[in-house]
């Protein structure tokens, strides 16, 4: 099945009154923050110019550590999100609404690395 088929019939059964079960809509919410996490630390690993590997010597992991965070394959603990802001020499800012989910490093300094 084409993805603008799908498409097609995810919008008809919104339309036609269908509602998606709590659990599915809470499963969503939780995969769309850890894609959005995963997102934020790559943009912010990529923008220093780091490597995977370099990031992870900085905070104390291993590579395989960073990749599974920016795959959104592992959530991090508030601890370890803390030191990778630290380590990316940024602010994390997390807004969670309703519809939007929001991640972001907001740098400290305006010179990379």
């Amino acid at each position: 099945m084409s993805h603008s088929r799908w498409k097609t019939m995810r919008e008809r059964k919104l339309t036609d009154g269908f509602i998606e079960p709590a659990d599915v809509v809470e499963a969503r919410q939780e995969i769309r923050l850890s894609m959005a996490l995963a997102q934020a630390v790559y943009d912010r690993r990529t923008e220093l110019g780091l490597p995977q590997t370099e990031l992870a010597a900085r905070a104390g992991l291993n590579q395989a550590r960073i990749s599974r965070i920016e795959g959104s394959d592992t959530v991090p603990t508030l601890p370890l999100l803390a030191k990778l802001a630290r380590e990316l020499d940024a602010s994390l800012n997390i807004a969670l609404d309703e519809d939007e989910t929001r991640v972001a490093f907001t740098p400290h300094h305006s010179s990379a690395a």
